[in-house]
């Protein structure tokens, strides 16, 4: 789960990170009376999305240069620079051209005394499964394009943390002053801390601003959640923006399941993630894109079941539905067939209907779905069934261009 920079920011206050003055705002009225509120001559209004490159990025619908962070000189800039962003789809290279509708804007101190620009991440590094402390003396928008060479890691003890000697000698790889190299210390064990506490994915500060006095401080804050763990973190919920989630994906988690939105037509449901996965790159692979991932947990009733078929259902980008599930344990085929002979019966199927079933109860499913149940083209195998959903996908699409050039053809006439 994403949190907004001022969320974030919030709890690195909490832990005793060091940011700037600030405060979130959602009309130009209250991003007004926060710059009141700070007795500064310079301000940072900065749209609030789940989307990195927002300086760079353009509102949808203008030719306006200015993008989702900009410096106000006076409150009533603040005024009109809120105005213009709130309630508007800024579009950067993260978002993709659909872009985020702005709910929120911060307002910030402006920092002058910026005399370097740090990168400082925590992270699990995929390749060695351990806790890892990142860091870069170039930081800023452009990290990305940093050399991996000019990254330092540091593997972190997910018990003890960081010890000191370990914490020296990173500062030393990253050419800091003493000053600089205990503020970052204490920074780093912040960010240990909300890492374990919080259950954290990924805590980022980029860039984290060194002053020509040797302060540091966290000009912007990432941090993820692991979904995975919010059980233990009820009061997180009240942190997602459920404005940020693509479709579905909120009814997913109210029903427990594993969804994310893709950018294809064929709507894809399996037991297992790794099933799921596979089935993905199985459409991918016959030249198909899925328009979702959607893994439903193997010890699902059927009413969870039909939430599952109902989401990619009511999906008006898909053209056909796969449904590949192998039972075994306690995921029975007969369940997956009771929930899609119950959504047919509530709202008929009029979609391409692709099913593979097999292992436990997949005979008997298999013979209720073909006297109960929608239209069913079954297949044999993942490969099989993978095969059909994507023919059927490009015949729907055949289909609709077919029908719009004909209301074309026939206006003309």
């Amino acid at each position: 789960m994403n949190l907004h920079e001022y969320q974030a920011k919030q709890i690195f206050r909490e832990y005793g990170i060091p940011v700037p003055a600030g405060g979130v705002a959602t009309t130009a009225a209250e991003a007004k009376r926060i710059a009141e509120q700070m007795d500064v001559g310079k301000w940072v209004v900065k749209a609030q999305i789940h989307a990195g490159g927002r300086s760079t990025g353009r509102f949808a619908g203008t030719t306006e240069e200015a993008g989702g962070v900009r410096v106000a000189d006076s409150i009533s800039q603040v005024e009109q620079i809120a105005q213009a962003m709130l309630q508007r789809v800024l579009v950067t290279p993260q978002t993709g051209p659909a872009g985020r509708e702005v709910h929120y804007v911060y307002v910030e101190q402006y920092n002058a005394a910026v005399q370097a620009e740090l990168f400082l991440a925590m992270l699990v590094d995929r390749q060695t499964g351990l806790l890892t402390l990142l860091a870069s003396p170039s930081g800023g928008e452009d990290v990305e394009s940093v050399s991996a060479e000019a990254i330092v890691k540091l593997p972190v003890d997910i018990y003890q943390g960081i010890s000191q000697p370990d914490l020296e000698s990173f500062s030393a790889r990253l050419e800091l002053e003493a000053t600089e190299a205990q503020t970052l210390g204490q920074i780093a064990h912040a960010m240990y801390e909300i890492f374990t506490q919080k259950d954290a994915s990924l805590i980022e500060i980029n860039p984290l601003a060194v002053s020509a006095a040797g302060d540091l401080v966290a000009l912007d804050a990432v941090i993820t959640l692991d979904d995975n763990a919010l059980f233990r973190h009820p009061e997180a919920d009240q942190l997602r923006d459920r404005n940020e989630l693509e479709v579905g994906e909120l009814e997913a988690i109210l029903h427990g399941l594993n969804y994310v939105k893709l950018n294809g037509n064929i709507g894809c449901l399996a037991c297992g993630a790794g099933l799921s996965l596979a089935t993905l790159d199985a459409i991918k692979l016959l030249g198909g894109e899925p328009a979702n991932f959607l893994d439903v947990p193997p010890v699902a009733q059927v009413e969870r079941v039909r939430q599952a078929l109902q989401l990619v259902l009511s999906d008006p980008s898909v053209d056909s539905v796969l449904v590949n599930v192998f039972g075994g344990g306690i995921m029975r085929c007969d369940t997956i067939a009771d929930a899609l002979i119950m959504v047919n019966r509530e709202t008929p199927i009029k979609l391409p209907l692709i099913v593979r079933l097999a292992g436990t109860n997949a005979t008997f499913a298999i013979r209720r779905l073909r006297d109960m149940g929608p239209q069913v083209i079954f297949a044999e195998n993942l490969a099989d069934a993978a095969e059909k959903a994507v023919a059927a996908a490009k015949q729907k699409e055949k289909a609709v261009r077919r029908s719009w050039w004909n209301k074309v053809m026939g206006s003309e006439h």
